[in-house]
């Protein structure tokens, strides 16, 4: 069906043409519609809306009257079948000698009266969304994981634990072991609190939901420190984007080995230099192309201000090359955790 308001229009641009010298028929056809339906469309004067949704219809001869609707509903209900789908219903019903309606009948009755699926104990499912947190500074969000590194033989790994923050992307701790534990993570935040001198602040950690981030020990230990853990969703791979992306980086990094690290300290070796690389010379994209290091420490302000005169100097110099602003070289205020859009958090409630 066609709105009213594009049924009007259309009558306005076929009579503007036809006005103008263009055939009726032709003008109609532009618009895919028919001459006999313009002219029922302005018959009488006017433009009529459709009459097709206020049409006085006879109820089918083969629809079920309120009490055999009713029966369906009660039959479903009952504990024998209220776990099985109509396409089990029916047969069962069938071996009783009783008929109610077809399967496609039941499944249409279920649907109109939400039972489709949550008759018995069954519950109608909820969307866990994602835990969300705010860092407007650094060392309030922290972010980790643990990635494989290749050894020197097939199915020989290195564990590298890696700690970032949220708002700056500085790789605030990291280290690589043999294995993966408990007592090393441990180690890890320990020393990472101690460097960022921020023991006993407010600091949420988030990671995935490997043994070691779920470990009592560990558990009692960000207890102490006054540390709120916070964790992916079961199952869901990418809760935990910002640890995922800085490895992306590293292992796609010029110079990475491909073929593995001969031994534990080429591994810590190699990564020592792309720390200090990622912390003092990537222009990250996510923070504005500063370094993590001039996020971390405040100086990105004054990076991103000089940025902002040398355009302005640049336009002024020649104008005629600029069809609008410069570029945005605003400093982000904040960074979420898995940001979640306003349509999200109200399907969830």
């Amino acid at each position: 069906m066609i709105r009213p308001s594009d049924r009007r229009l259309a009558v306005e641009l076929i009579q503007e043409a036809n006005q103008n010298g263009a055939r009726l028929a032709k003008a109609c056809d532009e618009l895919t519609i028919s001459v006999r339906t313009y002219e029922r469309w302005v018959s009488a004067g006017g433009v009529h809306e459709d009459q097709r949704p206020h049409a006085q219809r006879p109820e089918p001869k083969n629809k079920l009257t309120e009490e055999e609707r009713q029966d369906v509903i009660d039959i479903v209900k009952k504990e024998e079948f209220v776990d099985l789908p109509p396409s089990q219903i029916v047969p069962k019903l069938a071996d009783q000698s009783i008929y109610i309606a077809s399967e496609s009948t039941i499944y249409r009755i279920l649907r109109e009266e939400k039972m489709q699926q949550h008759r018995g104990r069954s519950k109608r499912p909820k969307t866990k969304l994602p835990e969300s947190y705010l860092a407007t500074a650094p060392n309030q969000v922290w972010t980790w994981d643990i990635t494989w590194l290749k050894g020197p033989v097939r199915g020989l790994y290195y564990r590298l634990y890696l700690i970032i923050d949220l708002f700056s992307r500085k790789i605030v701790g990291w280290d690589i072991w043999e294995t993966e534990e408990a007592k090393h993570a441990e180690t890890l935040i320990r020393k990472a609190v101690l460097n960022e001198k921020i023991q006993g602040a407010p600091l949420v950690l988030h990671s995935d939901n490997g043994s070691p981030m779920k470990a009592a020990t560990f558990q009692v230990l960000l207890e102490k420190l006054g540390i709120q853990s916070s964790y992916s969703r079961p199952r869901v791979s990418n809760d935990n984007p910002y640890s995922e992306a800085i490895f992306r980086t590293l292992k796609y990094r010029p110079g990475f080995p491909d073929a593995g690290f001969k031994t534990l300290e080429d591994a810590l070796t190699w990564t020592a230099k792309f720390v200090h690389w990622h912390t003092h010379d990537h222009q990250h994209s996510g923070i504005n192309f500063v370094t993590p290091e001039q996020r971390h420490t405040g100086v990105y302000i004054d990076v991103l201000e000089k940025r902002v005169e040398v355009y302005e100097r640049a336009k002024q110099k020649h104008p005629e090359r600029w069809a609008g602003s410069t570029r945005n070289w605003d400093p982000l205020e904040s960074v979420a955790l898995n940001p979640m859009k306003e349509e999200r958090l109200n399907r969830s409630k």
